[in-house]
């Protein structure tokens, strides 16, 4: 896989050679927008303001807008120029518990891969991380932009996971908390049960995109039938949103989970709590 980043991890004197890859892609379905009399494809045009012509790449450059209607340029060796070796240099600041990083501030995970000379240090911190649950935080540039990054153990390697910085997350206490009287026990004691019996070993390959799926059978159909409109479905009547009798869904829902818990091995119910606890 190509990689995106090549640098050095560091952490207090140890130098690592290591390069970024992508550890997650985005399965979307690309549509295209079209003319609806002939189906021509409607391409979008780079259009200047001041007078609507359409304008080429070769004429284009990145501008910042420090004022209303006032720019100032920027070309590549500027970017360049603001801190060349923060560009290639990914430098492990803290060591943090995991456990104490709120799950929010984590976006998008990489790989990272040792490079030549890189495979002894590699290991070893990469161990360290797994044996003290711990993860090693960093700023990268990536391209035009700084993120701050956890270093992480992940089986055999080692993943950086970019992160938000604390000013861009909105603060919780914007959002206002759900009101109401306080619950009682017992529907506590039984949400918690319906949770027990409906708890599994982590499995990721039992979560599928079945959007995605479904719309493809759609656009299969559509292919196959010429690009005729297809029989309308029957909408399922949805239930109500608004609980009224709390206990009363806590039992229907205890009642539907039964059964599955029961057919459940009792050696995969039991990893299952483990993993829950």
């Amino acid at each position: 896989m190509r990689p995106i980043w090549k640098g050095s991890l560091r952490f207090g004197l140890v130098s690592i050679p290591v390069s970024l890859v992508n550890a997650a892609r985005t399965e979307e379905l690309k549509f295209r927008l079209l003319r609806r009399s002939d189906l021509s494809p409607v391409n979008y045009k780079r259009v200047a303001e001041a007078d609507g012509r359409e304008v080429p790449w070769n004429e284009i450059v990145k501008g910042y807008e420090y004022e209303r209607g006032k720019f100032v340029i920027l070309k590549d060796e500027d970017f360049q120029r603001v801190d060349l070796e923060a560009t290639d240099t990914l430098e492990l600041i803290d060591f943090v518990d995991l456990r104490e990083i709120n799950p929010v501030y984590f976006y998008k995970p990489y790989y990272l891969e040792a490079a030549k000379g890189g495979a002894p240090a590699y290991r070893l911190l990469r161990r360290v991380l797994a044996k003290t649950n711990r993860a090693g935080i960093a700023k990268v540039i990536i391209r035009t932009r700084q993120h701050l990054a956890a270093v992480k153990a992940n089986g055999e390697l080692l993943v950086l996971e970019l992160m938000r910085f604390q000013d861009e997350l909105i603060q919780p206490d914007t959002v206002k908390p759900p009101e109401g009287k306080e619950l009682g026990a017992r529907e506590l004691k039984m949400a918690e049960t319906l949770v027990d019996q409906m708890t599994e070993a982590w499995n990721p390959g039992r979560y599928t995109d079945d959007y995605r799926s479904a719309l493809m059978k759609l656009i299969d159909a559509k292919v196959r039938s010429g690009g005729k409109e297809l029989p309308g479905r029957k909408e399922k009547a949805r239930g109500a949103t608004n609980v009224v009798d709390l206990l009363a869904v806590l039992k229907d829902s205890l009642a539907q989970a039964a059964p599955a818990a029961k057919t459940q091995p009792a050696a995969r119910r039991k990893s299952a709590r483990k993993a829950a606890a």
